[in-house]
């Protein structure tokens, strides 16, 4: 019992008092977190739950949690409850990181903007998925959704990258060439991500037999989707081979060759699933995919500057006990 107490201690401690260390792992559960929701979202939408709540807020026009509904299965509609449950833990989350931004011993202006973007961007989530259930999942909307939570996650990623450095300018580490390419390869996975927004809106997994689609040829639209993503593997290649000839720090050439990695099982994904007329399994592993691509392209980005050490003072822990006591 102790030992469960000292743990609950030491959890609470880590948002109300925190330290650097704790600070920057609660915005790496941040990343984590909201990655997390945006897969299990399209989870939601393959297996035809986007209406297993038919309204919002609540869940039926008369229930606020899921009840026997002529129209939807129990299984659809467990799926869309639960998925709406999960934003409750990403906003703690948010809130855990905004407030151990806020408690830092060394208040530092950057991490508070940047983790009050968390529960504002979850809010905003949360208010718009609503609106994605009111038009009946038009897929206008839905592309939105996605898009944003695609933001939210590039938002929790700048705050783990700020918690781990400092609040210095920022400063190349790598050849010009290599900071153009890191530049160009942000569009183009951008690129990329609105592309396949497009053809998934296009294709056949709506989310719901009632929802309507994107009135684009789907051949079309997934012929410009792999075209661009020819962009993103020659863009990832160039930069791993720049970083390699220059002489560039270890971390970025690793994050290179992880992008890299990352890029090709995500395009393998793409193809299989197109040849295997979509499957809806394959379709939240691509979507998976994407979420894990603009991570790692995240960090490639991030790893070609710094901004110095952080200024840790070796009485942070110290403050930061006193302050829960």
């Amino acid at each position: 019992m102790s030992r469960l107490t000292d743990r609950l201690r030491a959890f609470h401690m880590s948002y109300w008092a925190p330290t650097v260390r704790t600070m920057h792992r609660w915005a790496l559960v941040a990343v984590i977190a909201n990655a997390g929701i945006t897969v299990t979202g399209a989870t939601v939408r393959v297996t035809k739950s986007g209406l297993g709540c038919p309204t919002w807020p609540t869940c039926t026009p008369d229930s606020l949690i899921p009840v026997a509904h002529p129209e939807h299965s129990p299984i659809n509609m467990a799926i869309e409850f639960g998925n709406r449950m999960l934003t409750f833990a990403v906003l703690f989350t948010a809130l855990a990181c905004l407030l151990a931004a806020i408690r830092l011993p060394q208040r530092r202006t950057s991490l508070v903007v940047l983790a009050w973007l968390q529960p504002v961007g979850v809010a905003f989530q949360a208010l718009w998925g609503g609106l994605v259930v009111r038009t009946m999942l038009n897929p206008v909307t839905v592309s939105v959704h996605f898009v944003a939570s695609i933001a939210l996650v590039a938002a929790c990623w700048a705050l783990y990258a700020r918690a781990g450095e400092g609040d210095g300018p920022a400063k190349p580490l790598v050849a010009p060439a290599a900071r153009v390419i890191g530049s160009l390869l942000i569009v183009a996975v951008l690129t990329v991500v609105l592309a396949g927004v497009v053809t998934t809106g296009t294709g056949p997994h709506s989310g719901d037999v009632a929802a309507s689609r994107f009135d684009f040829d789907l051949e079309t639209v997934a012929r410009i989707h792999g075209t661009s993503v020819y962009a993103v593997v020659a863009l990832t290649a160039g930069l791993w081979l720049v970083l390699r000839a220059t002489g560039a720090p270890a971390r970025a050439v690793r994050a290179s060759a992880v992008l890299f990695g990352v890029v090709l099982a995500q395009g393998a994904v793409g193809y299989l699933s197109w040849f295997l007329a979509i499957p809806a399994y394959l379709v939240a592993l691509h979507v998976l995919g994407a979420t894990l691509v603009w991570i790692a392209t995240l960090n490639a980005f991030t790893s070609l500057r710094v901004r110095g050490p952080l200024a840790t003072a070796p009485t942070d822990v110290l403050v930061a006990t006193s302050r829960g006591s």
